[in-house]
């Protein structure tokens, strides 16, 4: 790959924007204010959420300039761990991310509908719609890196933006008034819990919101120059935080702490602040885009996780073939594709099964975050660490570590079903790597 092909500061920084805000952001708060009994500790677990977001940035920045690979989110678990650890970890991964893009897809279709039409449309438009957002951004990343990595820099760029907007709409000096609110949502109040369980309760959705970014080290093997993908994650990380803060004081003086709880479309009431009875539409647009950004991310990342795999034999070789001109990671790309876009066929109720994935992410975070431990033990790539940027890295991933250790907790304390599906999966594929890989390995 030439160094043009590459990928540079720009495009790791905004990658790294484009894994952390999803849709989230236009919807979360609302969930986060019906748990934080108050509007200090609601800024204040923001503020917290964004610290623990800035550790782990510092941490897999540092883990990304050791172990520049490509899928270098499944090369941490292998190399640090066993290939079983990493192959058990990222296969559910690679299921999970494709049935979570099917569900999105489907989610953005119904966006669609209402931007055109003013009400849901059915199965067939939804799935239409959901395979060809899959279909278009299966294209450009045939077309390579730089292909998507330009169309990913363009649609990030304008979704920050379009935030921008939303954000300014404190200046608008209004106050709107939600349209309704979630059905059998929990409301939790400070009469009837401590501020200590109110925090941990609101921190579970937070810390997810700040999170996706460790994926980007599944690109350190295509930067122009190694020290890019530290820059870029702290950078990428940074800019999320404040977008992350300034928007939930708009949410709070446009809407109102109090009113905003358990409030449905809470992002679409910012867009109405700008655009009055078209600010729907606009939302709708917004989270279309968000949709598209998503498709593109994914289908950027998952396919290099598949070919680390593959290369370490743990996966089939075709998995390790990248097209002659392109470099276009095809059998990753049409297999990753194909699956979400069978996914989207049965609905968006698979949402439902992957509650599972809340712990085994908090668990794979704090899991991953660690190897920076054994790589500093190893001195693997010292030459690469320069200057003093990393020189308090280590205690700040045992904070980041024990963070996400605490919240698996408190996914097993809230959810324990979706805490023992996840350890039963987790044994079901470790059972598998030893049944059809570890001899090959051997």
């Amino acid at each position: 790959m030439s160094v043009k092909s590459k990928l540079g500061l720009t495009d790791i920084t905004l990658i790294v924007v484009s894994l952390v805000i999803g849709m989230g952001i236009f919807k979360n708060p609302a969930i986060v204010a019906a748990s934080s009994g108050t509007q200090d500790i609601f800024f204040f677990v923001w503020t917290i959420g964004g610290l623990i977001a800035l550790c782990g940035a510092l941490t897999y920045a540092e883990i990304g300039l050791r172990l520049p690979a490509m899928g270098g989110y499944y090369k941490v678990f292998a190399e640090c761990y066993h290939p079983s650890v990493g192959f058990s970890v990222n296969s559910i991964i690679l299921i999970s991310n494709a049935a979570s893009l099917a569900v999105v897809a489907l989610i953005g279709a119904d966006y669609v509908s209402d931007l055109l039409y003013g009400h849901p449309s059915g199965t067939f438009f939804n799935v239409a719609v959901a395979v060809v957002a899959v279909a278009l951004f299966f294209g450009v990343n045939l077309l390579g890196l730089r292909t998507s990595s330009k169309t990913q820099n363009i649609l990030i760029v304008i979704k920050v933006g379009l935030m921008v907007v939303l954000i300014a709409a404190l200046f608008k000096g209004v106050v709107i008034e939600p349209h309704g609110y979630e059905k059998d949502a929990k409301l939790y109040t400070l009469q009837n819990n401590s501020p200590i369980t109110l925090f941990l309760i609101s921190l579970i959705p937070v810390c997810f919101a700040y999170g996706g970014y460790q994926q980007t080290i599944n690109f350190g093997a295509e930067v122009k120059k190694p020290g890019i993908i530290p820059k870029g994650i702290i950078m990428g990380i940074i800019i999320v935080i404040l977008l992350y803060l300034l928007i939930n004081v708009a949410y709070t003086q446009v809407i109102g702490y109090d009113k905003m709880k358990n409030a449905s479309a809470i992002g679409s009431l910012l867009c109405e602040a700008w655009f009055g009875k078209n600010g729907g539409k606009v939302f709708d647009a917004l989270m279309f885009l968000s949709v598209l950004a998503y498709v593109n991310i994914l289908l950027m990342s998952n396919p290099r996780v598949m070919f680390a795999m593959s290369q370490d034999k743990v996966f089939p070789k075709i998995f390790s073939y990248q097209h002659s001109k392109t470099g276009a990671l095809v059998a990753g790309l049409a297999t990753f594709s194909i699956i979400t876009i069978i996914v989207t066929l049965f609905g968006k109720g698979v949402d439902n099964i992957l509650s599972f994935t809340m712990f085994l992410d908090s668990i794979g975070m704090s899991t991953s975050a660690a190897t920076l431990f054994i790589l500093r033990k190893r001195r693997q790539n010292q030459q690469l660490i320069t200057g003093t940027w990393n020189k308090f890295t280590p205690v700040l991933a045992a904070f980041f570590v024990f963070s996400y250790f605490m919240i698996a907790v408190g996914v097993v304390i809230k959810d324990s079903n979706a805490a023992l599906i996840g350890i039963g999966l987790l044994a079901l594929f470790l059972s598998l790597y030893y049944i059809f890989y570890h001899k090959k390995k051997a």
